[in-house]
């Protein structure tokens, strides 16, 4: 006689379901709501005198600056608000014995953990929407306000003495660039072959054409060297030339990647790459980071639901102060890593997911330990 083999029942989606995913969206929404009010006030507080001196006008401070805004500070704290809303219902349905009455009416923890992440995939999508599309495009617009209205609280700048790898042997240094001119400093492209110089070119000022994407300079000199290592020198005049160098790249790159898109972030990894530059580990971060963020949602949800669902003395006070403590760890733990890959002491794919495992563990820990 063969024997039937159990097979996954999708668990449906009954009233009390609704009750709880409705009580976790709603609560989730009303406090991101709540903060975002109190964060625009301030900030506008603190930038008016720049509004007025600049002339910003009221609808580009609006649509232009705020509302490109919020969407990063939705992202930015989502993790934590995730955390306090599951934490803030649920050990209010904890000490009401609502969980009690469920877990005694025959429901297991494992079905009521059901409509938490279905909220929380709910929240991880919207998160990772912003992360992958939205939020890059948004953050161009807050840069473009930011440097015509707010030059003192400009976001990109361009580095000094610049120094990038253009292609495998090939090297470009700018000493200034400036983007109101498109002029660029002492500008020097190197050919190296088997560590020593073979050629350079030199002048004292280019200009980039943003529209043809070329560089020009009046004047320029050329240095080659023979086998012998004699050097020659010959000036030039009129240089107009096409390299593999946007002035974009001349910029710092963990403040360039936030306006990319995942399609132009992971192009430009790949050009990068091509290029030997040293700048893939901080690219890569930020591309693991936009997946590995929205995932942490079902992590902290499963911790919040673990740890408030059981009735305590302190009630919900005590749940709030636990539950903020562990999910600002959790964000500690993500920005220490995420320094370590940076400076290339560790793989940037297992730096960015550490934090991720380690909660995960905690999480599988409470949740053995919560009530059944």
């Amino acid at each position: 006689m063969k024997r039937k083999l159990p097979h996954f029942r999708f668990p449906g989606f009954k009233i009390l379901d609704r009750y709880i995913l409705g009580k976790f969206l709603s609560t989730y929404f009303f406090a991101i709501a709540m903060i975002i009010v109190v964060v625009v006030i301030f900030d506008y507080v603190e930038k008016i005198d720049n509004f007025t001196e600049t002339k910003a006008p009221l609808k580009a401070i609006i649509f232009d600056y705020y509302l490109n805004f919020i969407p990063f500070f939705i992202n930015q704290f989502s993790g934590l608000f995730t955390f306090i809303a599951v934490i803030f219902f649920t050990s209010k349905m904890a000490y009401q014995t609502e969980i009690v009455a469920m877990l005694s009416g025959g429901m297991s923890f494992r079905r009521l953990m059901w409509p938490y992440f279905l909220g929380a995939l709910i929240i991880a999508s919207l998160s990772l929407g912003l992360n992958l599309w939205l939020i890059p495009v948004s953050q161009r617009s807050c840069v473009a306000f930011e440097n015509q209205y707010i030059p003192r609280k400009a976001r990109f700048q361009y580095d000094k003495n610049i120094y990038r790898q253009i292609e495998p042997g090939t090297f470009a240094y700018i000493r200034n660039y400036s983007k109101e001119s498109n002029q660029a400093s002492f500008f020097s492209l190197e050919e190296y072959e088997s560590g020593a110089m073979t050629a350079s070119l030199e002048a004292a000022e280019v200009r980039f054409n943003p529209e043809t994407k070329r560089w020009s300079a009046r004047r320029y000199t050329t240095r080659t060297f023979d086998s012998l290592g004699v050097e020659t020198f010959t000036q030039h005049r009129n240089l107009d030339t096409l390299i593999n160098l946007d002035v974009n790249e001349l910029g710092r790159t963990d403040q360039l990647i936030k306006t990319m898109n995942i399609v132009e972030l992971n192009q430009f990894l790949e050009q990068q790459r091509s290029k030997g530059s040293d700048s893939i580990n901080i690219i890569q971060v930020e591309q693991h980071a936009r997946y590995a963020y929205p995932v942490g949602t079902f992590i902290l949800t499963l911790i919040g639901v673990s740890l408030s669902s059981r009735k305590v003395r302190g009630g919900t006070g005590l749940h709030i102060g636990i539950g903020i403590a562990l999910c600002f760890s959790y964000i500690l733990f993500i920005r220490f890593f995420e320094e370590f890959a940076k400076s290339g002491t560790l793989p940037p794919w297992i730096a960015v997911w550490i934090p991720n495992i380690l909660y995960l563990c905690i999480a599988v820990y409470l949740y053995r330990k919560a009530p059944k």
